[in-house]
């Protein structure tokens, strides 16, 4: 995953609604232009066995779901909306849910159609933009269509391919909350990341505050902002998934949910704290600033100070007075030691001048 600096500009956003006036149900791929082909992994799993594959898109129509386990169709990619009508068509999802699918973004949500649900999440990739994840919970079957290759899921494949745990005991409910707990769980590195990034901003806010620093600090603020959009409405979701009345989640399974609320709730505070900690930088970088400012011009200030009346003597002598016209235009002009004298005088008052700033603690 590239990285890139927190103060750059961020590259720009995808405009993916839908143009006014489309029918509802209507798919229209809104990818990149470099976005890569749609891949399809497929596992099929009981408490004995677990079958891992790759699905071509001609398999899609063939595909059947286990009587004694659990299918996971796990969908890279939303280039190709002929494979998201599909998967739609084969396992009978809503048009409204597949329309949610493509039309990018969606708020985190639930949604409750006749034989299945639609769970509508975000994930968040430090330093890159959020994506969304949306997974369809039926009969024994969980769909997931995310819209690039990479994600959290790796522990719960290892977790399926190995056999750990109770995973693959369960049903698709279970395979649901693994998934949106990866999903949630995701969150705290990234904002263990951005707590790292405020901390050494504000050691640099106070240290030395210059214009890039601010602009990181806006880059900061920015990616806890698109946490937050993220978080917020996930933890609704699955407050709301918690609650339903569905009897494609068993009763067992809503006490994991619970949990994976909780951390949603453990999340939105990390965020509510560093967002808060981020805007403080703002004032401290005003602040710092302004004091810096204050110690330049006080510093310029003493030295024009100083300078005042070293260029008023060298005034007077810069003047052309001549001794023989009257003995009172300047006689020290012709003295032998006039010169430094003169340059004596200078010292003196500007030292004069340091050592009482120095004793006023102006310096």
């Amino acid at each position: 995953m590239g990285r890139r600096s927190v103060g750059l500009k961020r590259k720009k956003r995808i405009k993916r609604s839908h143009p006014p006036g489309t029918l509802p149900g209507t798919l229209v791929a809104h990818a990149e232009a470099d976005a890569s082909p749609v891949q399809i992994f497929l596992f099929s799993y009981d408490a004995q066995r677990c079958e891992e594959r790759a699905v071509r898109p001609e398999e899609i129509p063939s595909l059947t779901v286990p009587e004694n386990g659990v299918l996971w169709l796990d969908i890279w990619g939303l280039s190709d909306p002929g494979i998201v009508q599909a998967v739609g068509d084969r396992f009978g999802f809503h048009p409204l849910a597949l329309e949610d699918v493509l039309n990018i973004p969606q708020r985190p949500k639930v949604d409750r159609y006749e034989n299945h649900l639609l769970i509508v999440l975000r994930e968040v990739r430090y330093p890159e933009e959020t994506e969304q994840v949306s997974l369809f919970l039926s009969d024994r079957l969980v769909v997931t269509f995310q819209e690039r290759p990479g994600d959290p899921f790796d522990p719960v494949r290892d977790r399926l391919r190995k056999g750990l745990g109770r995973l693959r005991a369960e049903g698709a409910d279970y395979l649901v909350y693994a998934l949106c707990d990866a999903v949630v769980d995701s969150f705290f590195p990234v904002l263990e990341k951005l707590g790292d990034e405020v901390e050494v901003l504000e050691e640099t806010v106070i240290e030395a505050p210059t214009p890039p620093t601010l602009r990181q600090i806006r880059g900061v603020k920015r990616q806890l902002l698109d946490v937050r959009r993220a978080v917020w409405p996930a933890r609704d979701a699955m407050n709301e998934l918690l609650r339903e009345d569905s009897n494609l989640i068993r009763p067992g399974t809503r006490v994991f949910l619970r949990d994976c609320y909780d951390h949603t709730i453990q999340v939105m505070d990390m965020v509510e704290t560093y967002r808060e900690m981020a805007s403080s930088l703002v004032d401290a970088y005003i602040s710092s600033a302004s004091n810096r400012m204050n110690e330049i011009m006080k510093l310029l200030t003493v030295m024009a100070s100083i300078f005042i009346p070293l260029t008023f003597i060298a005034g007077i002598y810069g003047m052309n007075f001549d001794h023989q016209t009257s003995p009172y235009n300047m006689p020290e002009l012709y003295s032998r030691y006039g010169y430094p004298a003169v340059l004596f005088l200078m010292l003196a008052v500007g030292g004069g001048m340091l050592y009482y700033f120095r004793r006023k603690k102006w310096l």
